[in-house]
């Protein structure tokens, strides 16, 4: 029996060379529809999230901006009076049913005590405050939605079989699902089976509504998503709650309910790609001891639709610098495309949460018959870019900061920001990844057609 070629793991001495991770703010104050953020940090801060994202974070939606000036930074202000006033303000405007507050690097060097701060104005203001550090000392770019998640993950109600055993599902999704599963071969139903499944990880609502459907159709309901849509409808947890992932950033989140609330960890593949999307739910369907039906064909099928774009990156070879957190996933999608991956650069792994998803990208490597890339955590930049330099790959996945140098050097690039913001997740939108894969490349492909019609054009004149 043939041997899985294991990936080569490396680790440099490489910053935390991503997005400002409090950009976190940008997606969650959306999916959290009853919530008010507050960035506490300088004006810098501010100025990120209103440039770089597009965010009006001046204009106080839903999210507003606790400045930090000199006198805070020389402690000659009382940090819990500056808060409570900003606070209060924000609860007169907003009404909201949870304040979250967003440590930055700021608070981290001033060591401002925001956790022991918050239970006191929380008393005093009557509206929960949860605390997320969201600084890019310790966190790369996705894990500021880590440590917010994380931090919920305290204020979910308790989970108690026994209060909840006859009880059917409700419009907060916290009680018990009966699910029936498959019929056997026997033609017989099996009993039905009590499943309560939280999913974990910020995802658009209509993305979160057809993982639901994926999970249906397989007879295995979602009692709950961490977050909810809102606040007060928290998924409770608890012994007895099985809990799943959707993004491979979320390795604090996964292990807070394990700790905390003594919840089950389903370690699988993330439903990123037909692939990933099946192994996803074949993975929960073996824990509730429940037979997949028509997955292959549905996968199959969706392969089929991607022709158009396979056409394209087939045989193409990309190199992954790290920034998202994202970077085994798409890599392990794209190898299953039939491109060759050179390296992946990721600022932090988490191999205990990651191990299904490593499995499987060892899985499609064997598969797809290409080398196993070598996967190399908080990678040097400039030593990346002497690998590149000698590679040449038709493609790299890159930070923003590092887009337009490669340009310069004839390397195409991906701003690897966008996979975040773009809908990747599920078979439904197996599209979008390829997509955004396939642009440079396209370009390119059209620039070079261009310039031959011209040349010809001269010729002919």
């Amino acid at each position: 029996m043939k041997t899985l070629e294991i990936p080569t793991f490396e680790c440099e001495t490489g910053n935390y060379h991503t997005f400002c991770p409090i950009s976190c703010v940008a997606w969650l104050y959306q999916k959290i529809e009853d919530s008010s953020f507050l960035v506490v940090g300088t004006k810098t801060r501010g100025y990120f999230l209103q440039n770089a994202l597009g965010v009006m974070i001046f204009a106080e939606p839903r999210y507003a901006m606790a400045e930090s000036e000199e006198g805070d930074i020389s402690a000659q202000l009382n940090d819990q009076k500056e808060l409570e006033r900003i606070c209060l303000r924000v609860r007169n405007d907003r009404n909201p049913s949870v304040i979250i507050w967003i440590g930055t690097c700021t608070t981290e060097i001033i060591k401002m005590d925001l956790e022991g701060i918050a239970p006191k104005l929380e008393k005093q203001l009557g509206i929960p405050i949860v605390v997320a550090r969201a600084n890019g000392l310790d966190h790369a770019f996705t894990q500021g939605e880590d440590t917010a998640l994380a931090a919920t993950t305290h204020r979910c109600p308790e989970y108690n079989c026994h209060t909840t055993n006859q009880q059917k599902e409700d419009v907060t999704g916290r009680a018990v699902v009966d699910v029936a599963p498959n019929n056997n071969s026997s033609g017989e139903k099996s009993k039905p089976i009590r499943c309560n499944l939280v999913l974990f990880g910020s995802l658009p609502s209509s993305v979160a509504s057809q993982s639901n459907l994926e999970s249906k159709r397989q007879s295995v309901s979602v009692s709950g998503w961490l977050p909810s849509q809102k606040y007060t409808e928290l998924p409770a947890l608890g012994e007895g709650v099985y809990v799943c992932g959707v993004n491979p950033f979320l390795s604090r989140t996964a292990t807070t309910p394990m700790r905390r609330r003594k919840c089950q960890l389903i370690g699988a593949p993330f439903p990123i790609g037909p692939d990933g999307t099946r192994a996803w739910i074949e993975k929960i369907c073996s824990v509730f001891d429940v037979k997949p039906d028509g997955l292959e064909e549905r996968e199959d099928q969706i392969w089929k639709n991607l022709s158009d774009y396979l056409e394209v990156i087939t045989g193409k070879s990309v190199f992954f610098m790290g920034d998202n957190l994202l970077e085994i996933s798409i890599a392990r999608f794209l190898i299953r495309c039939g491109m060759v991956v050179y390296e992946i650069g990721i600022p932090y792994m988490d191999r205990r949460y990651q191990a299904a998803e490593l499995l499987l990208l060892q899985h499609t490597c064997e598969k797809m018959e290409k080398p196993t890339p070598r996967i190399v955590e908080k990678p040097d930049n400039y030593s990346q870019v002497q690998r590149m330099h000698e590679l040449q790959p038709d493609l790299a996945i890159t930070g923003m900061a590092h887009a337009n140098p490669l340009e310069a050097r004839n390397i195409d690039t991906k701003w690897s920001v966008e996979f975040t913001f773009a809908q990747i997740h599920g078979s439904v939108n197996a599209r979008d990844a390829p997509e955004l894969v396939t642009r440079p490349l396209r370009r390119r492909s059209d620039s070079i057609l261009g310039c031959r019609s011209l040349s010809r054009q001269t010729v002919d004149v």
